[in-house]
This record gives C-alpha cells, structure tokens and sequence, in this order.
C-alpha cells in the first residue's frame, strides 16, 4: 500500500499515476478531510481503491508520498521512526537540506528516503543523468524553472525570488541575491522564451549531492518585472488554483571525443503534473524494489535505477524535448 499526504495539485497527480500504474491500495490523508474525500470518490474504481485515512493509519503503508507545502522534516521523520518509506516533494533549500539528515536515521529503522521529488528538483536530476550517459565527462550543469504548480508551490516561487541563490561555482559555494543574474532561456513551445534569473532553489545542492564532480551548478527562475519587484513583500492577490503550462531546462556541459559539447533536453508540461508523476513513479519504485537502497537520496544519484525511472515517467505522458544544434 502506498500513502498520499497532501490531496491538493500535487497530490492529485500522484494519486492519478499510481492508478495508471495499477496501484492497488492507496491511503490519502488531508488537514481537510473533505478535499481528500472527493479526491477518493472521484478516482476509485477499477483495479485501485483510494481510502481516506487518519495520519495514524497511514503508518502501516509501505511508503508514503509528502505533497503537502514544506517543510517536511517532522512528517518525515515521524514515519521513518516507525519505518515507512517517505518520498518528499519539497522544493524548500533548508528542508531539503533537514531532510538529508535523516539518512542515518533511515537505515537505522530499515527505510528509505527520496528528498526532492518532484519537478525541480528531483526531474531535473535524472535529466541531467539522461544526458551525462551520451558524454565522456561532465563539469556543468544549468537549470531552468518556468511556472508554478498548486498555491503552496506558486508561494514558494515568490519567496524564491527574493532570498538568497546558492550555486557551486570552481570549488565553492556562492551565495548570491535572488532576482539578479538575468539570462534569456528558450523552452521548447508553446512555453518559448523568458527571462529567467538566479533563484533560491535546492537543486543545485542535490544535483551537486548526486554528481559531485561538477565544477558549476546554477539554478535559475522565470520571473516578469512586477514578480522581482513584489517578491520580497507578501503576495497581494491569492495565487490560482493551479499554474498554466510550466517548463523545465537542463543544460549540460562536457567533454565527448575530445570536444567540448553543450547539450539541452527540457520538458513542457504543467509543473504539478510532472511533479506528481515523477514523486509518483519514485513511490512505486520503492513499492515494487526497484529502489531498495536504505536512507537518504536524491535522484540522478548513480545508485536509483534513473534509466527506469525515466522510462516509467514518459510512459506516464511527460515528454522529453532535445534541443537540435544546427
């Protein structure tokens, strides 16, 4: 049996792949019992029952996916006491950051914990170990975040935008303002070109975790003028419900041949989607053994089945967009 806290964007999605993947059993918990009620009515049915469930119940599943806003750390930690596997989809740098200590912890108590499972981070990871399989080595790696899932994650871009950017650059970690650093990235269509600036994202700390021999790992933001200009007071207008279309860039750079070689592969879809497809398939991972490595990581880390994972992810309706040099 699988586990959902959180029933909102994100938690939805993760709900709808496990059905597509035959999921048997799956257990949702909610702080608001009726949001995670009309979730179970609307998608049981077939070869998956979806269950409305007490946090306490919860713990008898064998791994539970974390949907809800960050930070994670005291959920998580409170279902790997009991031996649950968790699968975090926070997207917060110091819950991040909280949640890798928990590694011992976790294979203390026989478990396993997936910090960063969503779009960015977590998609980001494995694209960028899509990508280092086809070179000899690789020293950079840039990403690119365009749009927003669910009201928690439309917050936490605003706050992105205002705190500090963490990027490793030459052997060290810079800290540098969130909003500066403007750089034109292109999105495969219909998302397409937009300003995109340095952001307080955690991937460039579990990319960096999953592929230490990089030299420079950056992480970048959409943002228009008025979201740098408002971000660092509280958001005036209520986000929506959900975020449009989203994107997702990775730019790797290395050698192959001899040659210096800069490759992009991307994704377009909407951010809660991708999100809930790749915590998803990484809960199911673990379910079916897949994942069978006790404690902490992120993936793209060499020891997750990433070649798999991938494959699962596009079978679930996210495509991969390579960008064709001339």
């Amino acid at each position: 049996m699988i586990g959902i806290v959180g029933a909102g964007v994100v938690g939805s999605r993760v709900a709808e792949t496990l059905r597509f993947f035959s999921q048997p059993q799956i257990s949702v918990n909610d702080i608001e019992p009726t949001v995670a009620q009309r979730l179970a009515s609307r998608l049981s049915g077939g070869r998956s029952q979806l269950s409305v469930v007490d946090r306490n119940s919860m713990k008898s599943v064998k791994v539970v996916v974390l949907c809800g806003p960050s930070p994670h750390f005291s959920i998580a930690k409170e279902f790997i006491d009991v031996g649950v596997s968790v699968v975090s989809t926070s997207d917060d740098i110091a819950d991040c950051l909280n949640l890798l200590t928990l590694s011992q912890l976790a294979t203390e108590n026989k478990a396993t914990l997936i910090v960063g499972a969503a779009s960015s981070p977590g998609m980001s990871g494995l694209l960028v170990r899509h990508l280092a399989e086809s070179f000899d080595s690789i020293d950079e790696v840039h990403v690119a975040l365009h749009g927003t899932g669910g009201p928690a994650c439309a917050r936490q871009h605003h706050r992105a935008l205002s705190g500090q950017s963490i990027g490793w650059h030459d052997g060290e970690w810079l800290r540098r303002p969130a909003g500066s650093g403007r750089e034109l990235c292109w999105f495969p269509e219909p998302v397409g070109a937009y300003d995109c600036y340095r952001g307080e994202l955690p991937d460039p700390l579990l990319i960096k975790r999953a592929f230490p021999e990089l030299e420079r790992v950056t992480g970048r933001v959409s943002a228009t003028r008025r979201d740098r200009v408002f971000s660092r007071v509280p958001m005036m207008i209520p986000p929506q419900a959900e975020g449009g279309m989203g994107g997702l860039r990775v730019e790797v750079r290395g050698m192959k041949s001899g040659a210096r070689l800069v490759d992009v592969i991307a994704v377009v879809e909407r951010v809660g989607q991708v999100a809930g497809v790749v915590a998803a398939t990484t809960a199911n991972a673990i379910y079916t053994n897949k994942i069978e490595g006790l404690g902490a990581h992120v993936l793209g880390d060499e020891s997750m089945p990433n070649s798999w994972l991938v494959t699962q992810i596009c079978s679930a309706g996210i495509y991969l967009h390579s960008f064709v040099r001339a």
